[in-house]
């Protein structure tokens, strides 16, 4: 299957030290499954850039079958759950010692702006995790993230263009 990554520069060779720590699914190299996806990414990535900067899809094959055969460690989420909520959360927490788990590739929804908000009431306490739930139970689009964690994570991406 093919993968895409959005950045203003073309990413041929990943390189996780590169990733920014206290994301989604911790410090890594994230891609999407959808080529517009990954522009939308390039785009924020650019805007926060500066002049003078294109946004940019680099695209790589993968072999998704490391993710059924259990040859890797894998973490799938399909959906939003509370494993996935506190999966995340401890991801994005500063106080928890990263990295915080040694998966080499995980799978799961975007915490976007939208559920972001929502996870930090929760984190205020102002909602329950049955309210967090609930609240995300009926997002308008769910949208997908692939991490790779590990440099054997990585030899299963090969740059197409």
């Amino acid at each position: 299957m093919k993968l895409y990554h959005g950045s203003n520069v073309v990413v041929s060779c990943p390189d996780l030290s590169r990733g920014k720590p206290f994301k989604d699914f911790g410090q890594g190299f994230y891609l999407s499954d959808t080529f517009e996806q990954a522009m939308e990414m390039a785009k924020r990535v650019v805007e926060r850039g500066g002049a003078n900067q294109t946004p940019i899809v680099s695209t790589f094959e993968f072999d998704d079958s490391v993710m059924i055969d259990n040859s890797f460690n894998v973490k799938c989420f399909n959906t939003y759950t509370e494993e996935w909520a506190e999966f995340v959360l401890r991801n994005r927490d500063r106080r928890t010692p990263q990295p915080y788990h040694n998966y080499d590739i995980v799978y799961g929804p975007i915490a976007d702006d939208g559920v972001v908000r929502q996870m930090r009431r929760f984190e205020m306490g102002a909602i329950s995790m049955k309210e967090l739930m609930q609240e995300l139970q009926y997002p308008p689009k769910i949208t997908f993230q692939y991490f790779f964690g590990s440099e054997r994570g990585l030899e299963k991406l090969k740059f197409l263009c």
